[in-house]
């Protein structure tokens, strides 16, 4: 069937002859075990980061937490509405032409695939932005990244994500039902139209656009943070800048081992016209592996904590034999403590006149 003359019957011809066979038990069962894992998880970052962000309402931190916390509850109902529908489907023994005559759920599910999936990419992205800035220019972070300004950026992300999602409805141009017949994305088999074309190369340079800043974002904070503590060659800071560092590094690692299997993918069917080296089974793994940056993601901040992460250097120096250091009680967060150190650094004569002990009064 003719999906750019029917779209109301849209993507019912690939369910003539599929190529991609799915176990309904195994697909099932991996689909309520990722839910529940990323509910749950995604769940206890929100509690964690909300009693984080009422610890720092007025602080420096309070905007990085806040973007944090829109992250995680973005996963959370990414999880929640994408893994229901795609649970249902498997249910209903993926019969779509029964249950989705009019093509609404189709649309539906391809709209939270797209948004789902760029929404916590603009949001890391925005992040690391926003901690280059706090680590780098202090003072203008202070000033001019209030609560009021955030709410601001992460409206204007997600109401740019749902843009894009709703751009082939706007156009007329129905999602369609993928070869696997287990979830709705847009057009990747016979992709002889530009417009096809087009929104498959606009999703994956998107994605990549926002793993790039990221990269080149936290590369130049934690740059500059390795930079203020050799300059200062203070110990109090060493446990907050290895904290910032370490979350940093854990981000951006699996954001961009998670995303780049199907973004690559996407982009390449795009570039091919769908002529395809690629099989269904090739792109529901990289799917299934874009879906576990959702599941992974809240970890970052659940474990790379400054508790988890000292207790972690104690075993760690207990095993290799070597004498724990003072740590001085992890008083400060890395956030906090960089932006005082980066300013401190930044003011004018402050090398010649700072030294070891009005730093470690501040922290106190």
């Amino acid at each position: 069937m003719n999906s750019s003359k029917s779209p109301g019957l849209a993507g019912f011809g690939v369910l003539k002859n599929t190529t991609c066979h799915t176990e309904k038990k195994i697909s099932v069962f991996f689909s309520i075990i990722f839910m529940t894992v990323g509910i749950l998880s995604n769940s206890l970052a929100i509690v964690i980061l909300m009693k984080a962000y009422q610890r720092f309402r007025q602080k420096s931190k309070a905007s990085f937490l806040l973007l944090a916390s829109g992250l995680v509850v973005t996963d959370l109902f990414g999880h929640l509405i994408n893994g229901a529908i795609a649970v249902f489907v498997y249910a209903s023994d993926k019969d779509w032409i029964r249950f989705n005559q009019s093509n609404i759920l189709c649309s539906v599910f391809g709209i939270c695939m797209v948004f789902f999936g760029l929404c916590p990419l603009f949001l890391g992205s925005v992040m690391a932005v926003e901690r280059c800035i706090g680590v780098t220019k202090p003072i203008f972070h202070s000033t001019k990244m209030t609560s009021r300004h955030v709410k601001m950026m992460l409206t204007m992300v997600c109401l740019f994500a749902v843009l894009i999602a709703l751009l082939p409805i706007l156009r007329f141009r129905a999602y369609q039902i993928q070869a696997s017949r287990t979830w709705c994305f847009y057009k990747t088999e016979h992709v002889e139209d530009w417009e096809d074309r087009f929104y498959l190369l606009l999703f994956s340079c998107l994605g990549f656009l926002a793993l790039a800043i990221s990269f080149l974002c936290n590369a130049v904070t934690g740059i500059t943070l390795l930079r203020v503590k050799f300059k200062t060659q203070q110990r109090q800071g060493r446990s907050h800048h290895f904290e910032m560092i370490i979350q940093l590094l854990a981000i951006m690692c699996v954001s961009c081992i998670c995303w780049s299997p199907f973004l690559v993918t996407m982009a390449r069917i795009g570039i091919n016209k769908g002529g395809s080296k690629d099989t269904c089974e090739t792109i529901l793994f990289a799917l299934r592996m874009a879906t576990w940056n959702q599941i992974l993601d809240p970890w970052v901040y659940i474990l790379l904590r400054k508790a988890v992460l000292k207790n972690l250097y104690k075993i760690t120096s207990g095993c290799c034999g070597v004498h724990v250091i003072n740590l001085h009680m992890w008083e400060l967060s890395s956030i906090k403590n960089s932006l005082k150190v980066a300013a401190i650094s930044e003011s004018p004569g402050s090398s010649k006149q700072i030294n070891l002990q009005p730093l470690s009064s501040m922290g106190q």
